[in-house]
């Protein structure tokens, strides 16, 4: 008898625990027209090639770095629920993979860098070519799944790579002429291939992630190599603690000037809207002033 008893106790122990778990994990609820983006960098191709009036939901809040974000439980079950799930690669957001996993039937997943060489460097959308091909895939996946606005969707796919024609030209004939090539950052090489179609050299304290180490021989060898050099900025990102690059800039003298990953944004940046060709004309005054280019 007390076994029996201590067995139906377990059970509702165990019926009471995954109730718990059940009604404290919270689902997000969203219409079914939501297409959801893993980060920045398809959601501000998705919006403006979808238009103001398509609904999105990035998964990665604002200010957080993508190479390590988990999403919750109840993101998971809410992917049933989207048409489609749209992110740059596994190499850059391996946490990804779980959500494509949890897709719906009928959700349509498309991994921007599907077929473009990221193994080195993931943040294949620093190059305007790329960034072409990223917002080609996005603009035939929307027209998949509301072909009624293909007409819409092509249009703003011109309109943005007429933007990125101009950019292209402007940070051809913004950095031609440079007192100084080398792009010294404190932060990660996300910039490394801007720097290669520009001519430029870039030196970074980090590897692909945020995750390298900044030892006090890597800071000091950066300081004598800022002082041999006789450079005038230094490069930093807001993903970074701004005591690393306050430190060399108090050492050296230097400017401190931020570049933008676009993997991720300020939360203001976000609420704005900030659009690709924006944050990259920020990159682009960052490099002409801290380089000393001529117009």
């Amino acid at each position: 008898m007390k076994k029996i008893l201590f067995v139906l106790l377990v059970g509702v122990i165990t019926a009471l625990c995954l109730w718990w778990v059940k009604s404290s994990t919270p689902v997000r609820r969203w219409s079914k027209d939501r297409v959801v983006v893993s980060g920045y960098v398809p959601y501000t191709l998705v919006r403006q090639i979808g238009g103001a009036n398509l609904p999105i939901e990035m998964l990665l809040p604002p200010g957080t770095e993508p190479h390590s974000f988990e999403p919750a439980p109840g993101t998971l079950v809410a992917m049933q629920q989207t048409p489609a799930f749209i992110y740059v690669s596994d190499r850059l957001e391996p946490w990804a993979k779980s959500v494509a996993a949890a897709a719906g039937a009928n959700t349509r997943v498309l991994e921007l860098a599907s077929g473009i060489d990221g193994e080195q460097d993931p943040h294949i959308w620093m190059d305007f070519d790329t960034v072409r091909v990223l917002a080609r895939r996005v603009e035939e996946l929307l027209a998949k799944i509301n072909p009624q606005q293909a007409a819409t969707y092509r249009a703003n796919l011109e309109q943005f790579e007429r933007e990125i024609a101009t950019l292209d030209k402007d940070f051809a004939t913004g950095l031609a002429n440079c007192d100084n090539r080398e792009v010294v950052h404190v932060g990660h090489l996300a910039f490394g291939r801007l720097a290669k179609r520009y001519g430029l050299k870039l030196m970074a304290l980090s590897g692909a992630s945020h995750e390298g180490e900044h030892s006090a021989r890597k800071l000091a060898d950066l300081v004598q190599h800022i002082r041999r050099q006789k450079m005038r900025a230094l490069f930093t990102e807001d993903a970074v603690s701004p005591r690393l690059a306050e430190t060399v800039a108090a050492e050296t003298g230097v400017d401190i000037l931020s570049l933008y990953p676009i993997e991720h944004v300020t939360k203001n940046d976000f609420n704005r809207e900030v659009s690709y060709a924006e944050l990259m004309r920020r990159n682009l005054e960052s490099l002409q002033r801290g380089l000393s280019c001529r117009k």
